[in-house]
């Protein structure tokens, strides 16, 4: 498993984030004086939206971004990507409409060639300060060079009927990567049905059990499994995901990105399945 130390204030690695969606605006008052990080209300509502990204553009290439890739800004200074692999994470200084990110830090998965390539142009289009440009729901960030990053404001998912892909194991203020290696039919997953329960796979089993969602709180009953055994691997990530989705949970939902998590900090980071995949989960 790849681990990395971040500050869980609204968003958290992977993209995921602790408060409700909304949008933060102001008078805005020019550029300032104050440090990458620091929090300034901006004329431009960019800061607790989540981002979809649709595409960058470096050097005059313009290149279309992987399914899932997304941005957002934290409003108490940071900022958290997935551009189709590595999640990153930057301080970030929003300033009238001027963004300034700092340098990012990512984790260091093994990543599809394409996806390398966008994610390594992403991250050029990235840092120092941009112009933002708000036009309806399109964001569209452009460095001093004239390279351009456009993003569109990613709609809440429904949290019942959408399969939800589990990226991210939450321990405290520790946030865990999945393993990027484990078998297709046995990444996490989980799926919500209107009759009050839930069932996916947690790494090696497929589970089943009660989900009552009760206003921002749900509240999951004893879960039911399969009894396989699978490579450590598979099995330490079952144990952590099993953990996380028992007794009285809140959740929030920012875009395609769902974020189940209780006061101890433990919980899990998930993605809506892309549209037209399979919202059923596979028994395996």
């Amino acid at each position: 498993m790849h681990t990395q130390r971040m500050t869980l204030s609204v968003s958290v690695l992977a993209l995921l984030a602790l408060a409700a969606c909304g949008t933060e605006s102001g008078s805005g008052s020019g550029r300032g004086s104050g440090n990458v990080g620091d929090t300034v209300q901006s004329d431009v509502p960019v800061t607790g939206v989540a981002w979809s990204v649709d595409s960058v553009t470096v050097g005059g290439k313009r290149t279309e971004a992987p399914e899932g890739a997304r941005l957002e800004i934290d409003p108490s200074g940071r900022a958290t990507a997935h551009f189709g692999c590595n999640h990153i994470s930057v301080d970030a200084r929003v300033e009238g409409d001027r963004i300034t990110l700092g340098k990012p830090v990512t984790t260091q998965m093994a990543c599809d060639e394409d996806i390398e390539k966008f994610e390594k142009a992403a991250i050029d289009a990235m840092g120092g300060e941009h112009t933002a440009k708000l036009s309806g729901d399109r964001l569209t960030l452009t460095t001093e060079k004239g390279d351009t990053m456009a993003l569109s404001e990613e709609k809440p998912a429904d949290l019942v009927g959408t399969r939800w892909t589990v990226g991210t194991l939450l321990d405290g203020e520790t946030a865990t990567t999945v393993p990027a290696d484990l078998p297709k039919e046995r990444t996490p997953h989980l799926t919500f049905t209107e009759d009050g329960t839930v069932n996916g796979n947690a790494g090696c089993n497929s589970f089943s059990g009660k989900a009552t969602v009760e206003g921002s709180t749900i509240v999951f009953g004893p879960m039911a499994s399969t009894r396989k055994m699978c490579p450590e691997a598979e099995m330490g990530t079952e144990r952590a995901v099993l953990a996380a989705l028992k007794g009285t949970k809140t959740y929030t939902i920012k875009g395609g990105t769902l974020t189940v998590g209780a006061d101890d900090g433990r919980g899990i980071g998930a993605t809506a399945a892309p549209a037209g995949a399979q919202n059923s989960s596979e028994h395996s």
